[in-house]
């Protein structure tokens, strides 16, 4: 009984509490492939999450922020700057005790005053950013950074103007055909007619 207690304090002194703080219009585009079940899988490593905001400006989709709830993430829509609330919230949590790691998922460098004040403060600072344009300040601040390899779309349109360019080519195709067979045709009439007048 005593072991088990031990264990279990043990396990919960290791196991991490975390923040997650997440720039929606900086990071959750199509273009990226990135999305908050990819967010949420990396975040766990670094321990529990405890804290889980995902901010969205005014023009956020119903399947959005659908899908921030069903990931046990709390939807905060802001008419104003995303920026500046959630660098307030996140500078707020950095005095919290009860929050080891603060997590940001972002692009840009807005957030560096917040991420400085947690380290500060002797939080584990955590940086989930995507490949493509990501400031150098902020890779360079944070404790641990960590590249999101989302599943970008593949292009479309492409392959719709090749497949519009095969029938155009076949059509062409059919065209020549079909002229060297009236040319074939009236070569024979023609060697046919020769042969009747040259009988008479």
């Amino acid at each position: 009984m005593f072991l088990q207690k031990w264990l279990n304090s043990l396990f919960k002194a290791k196991t991490k509490r975390v923040a997650v703080f997440v720039d929606g219009p900086n990071l959750l585009r199509k273009e990226f492939g990135i999305d908050i079940d990819l967010i949420k899988k990396e975040s766990v490593k670094f321990g529990s999450i405890k804290i889980g905001r995902v901010y969205l400006n005014q023009f956020a989709s119903d399947k959005l922020v659908e899908a921030t709830v069903n990931q046990g993430f709390s939807p905060i829509i802001s008419t104003t700057d995303v920026d500046v609330v959630m660098a307030c919230d996140a500078t707020e949590v950095a005095f919290n005790p009860n929050i080891d790691t603060l997590i940001f998922a972002t692009r840009d460098s807005d957030f560096l005053p917040a991420l400085i004040k947690a380290k500060e403060h002797g939080k584990e600072t955590v940086a989930l950013v995507a490949e493509e344009m990501t400031a150098a300040a902020l890779k360079n601040t944070a404790d641990k950074v960590v590249f999101l390899k989302g599943k970008k779309p593949e292009p479309r349109v492409d392959k719709v103007e090749h497949k519009h360019d095969d029938k155009k080519d076949s059509k062409s195709d059919d065209k020549k055909d079909s002229k060297s067979d009236d040319k074939k045709e009236s070569k024979s009439d023609d060697k046919k007619e020769s042969k009747s007048e040259e009988k008479k």
